[in-house]
């Protein structure tokens, strides 16, 4: 028993030895790298400017009142279309009790003044008919009774004011009645039936009533960095991207570039508008997210390779073309670059449409490439 032990015993330990000395071998043995082969192609090279933002109507006015009240009526909501004096809500004045006590007063002793200039009045004439009194004393009397009544009627007309914010005269041109200035679309009405606003004045803005907006002319408000701000100008093409349009994309022309910039994060950035052309078919809502693809160089048709293949020695820059393809050899060679986009990059000497190029090492085991 102890001998079929001790056989089995060494020839364990001659497998493991063996197996050792395989493991070894293998591992001594110089690896074959291979390599992925790129091509030379042709394309249009662009280096491009990415501003951030969303898209705003041009035009985006705030109604706001005239008189302080509460709202009594509102004709109507987010979202429609309104014309320009259209009205969009009207108001309830809570009248002043000094002011309101003030306009009460001035009619009564209104009326007491038309009163007495209509007794004048009826009395002169009849001393005039009966050519007592002379034409000027008659005149005088229905001078002062036609002032009278003017100013009844302004007393009255003020106590309507102060207490309905209308006149009989008015009509419908009211301060009551809230109206759009402009044509366009409802925003947003922040107020609801029953809540107190107050007029703009010196000292305080106001109630906004209602937000309109022409949404036929839309903007995109942005910001780019100081490194690019310094190489776009003003009328200059840009491609507008929105995503909540299924990333649908737009043209644009540059129309304003920030004389200042302000500081986000460290960084430097300059606020850009660009007038949209957006077609009748298509309904952007104000305040959509955007991006800003703005074309500060572009080369095209000229012949370019992955910017990953070039390596960079001091000013030179080369790469490794493909001399021998079983097995793969590769010669260094310097070339002379241009335009690069961050993903291709021109060759302006060194290679031609025939030329292949030496690219990223591909793991054995998993058949791509090693990034």
């Amino acid at each position: 028993m102890k001998k079929v032990f001790r056989i089995v015993m060494l020839v364990l330990l001659g497998v493991v030895v063996l197996w050792t000395f395989f493991f070894l071998w293998q591992k001594s043995r110089p690896q074959v790298v291979v390599y992925e082969v790129l091509k030379v192609e042709q394309r249009t090279i662009e280096k491009k400017a990415v501003a951030t933002g969303k898209v705003e109507p041009r035009n985006e006015i705030q109604i706001k009142p005239q008189i302080a009240g509460i709202i009594d009526e509102l004709y109507k909501e987010a979202g429609e279309m309104v014309g320009k004096d259209e009205v969009i809500a009207r108001i309830k004045l809570i009248p002043d009790m000094v002011t309101l006590n003030s306009a009460e007063s001035r009619v009564k002793v209104a009326e007491v003044n038309l009163k007495q200039a209509q007794t004048d009045f009826d009395r002169q004439k009849s001393l005039y008919e009966n050519k007592v009194i002379s034409r000027e004393e008659f005149e005088k009397s229905q001078s002062s009774f036609t002032l009278a009544k003017q100013e009844h009627q302004t007393a009255v007309d003020n106590l309507a004011l102060t207490k309905e914010g209308i006149t009989s005269k008015s009509g419908s041109q009211s301060n009551t009645l809230i109206r759009s200035t402009i044509n366009g679309m409802i925003l947003n009405i922040p107020v609801k039936v029953g809540n107190s606003v107050i007029q703009s004045n010196n000292f305080n803005e106001g109630t906004t009533i209602a937000t309109v907006a022409d949404m036929s002319d839309m903007l995109f408000v942005g910001k780019v960095d100081e490194t690019e701000v310094g190489q776009i100008k003003e009328n200059m093409p840009i491609k507008l991207t929105i995503g909540a349009l299924n990333d649908r994309s737009f043209d644009a022309r540059l129309e304003y570039i920030s004389p200042k910039g302000t500081e986000e994060s460290g960084a430097i950035l300059f606020e850009i508008k660009a007038a949209a052309k957006i077609s009748e078919s298509i309904f952007v809502r104000a305040g959509y997210s955007a991006n800003a693809e703005i074309v500060l160089q572009s080369v095209k048709d000229v012949l370019s390779i992955p910017e990953s293949s070039v390596e960079f020695s001091g000013d030179t820059a080369f790469v490794y073309v493909m001399t021998s393809e079983e097995p793969q050899q590769f010669e260094k060679r310097s070339i002379q670059i241009g335009l690069s986009d961050g993903i291709y990059i021109e060759v302006k000497e060194g290679l031609d449409a025939d030329s292949r190029l030496r690219g990223a090492a591909i793991d054995p085991k998993a058949k791509k490439p090693v990034l």
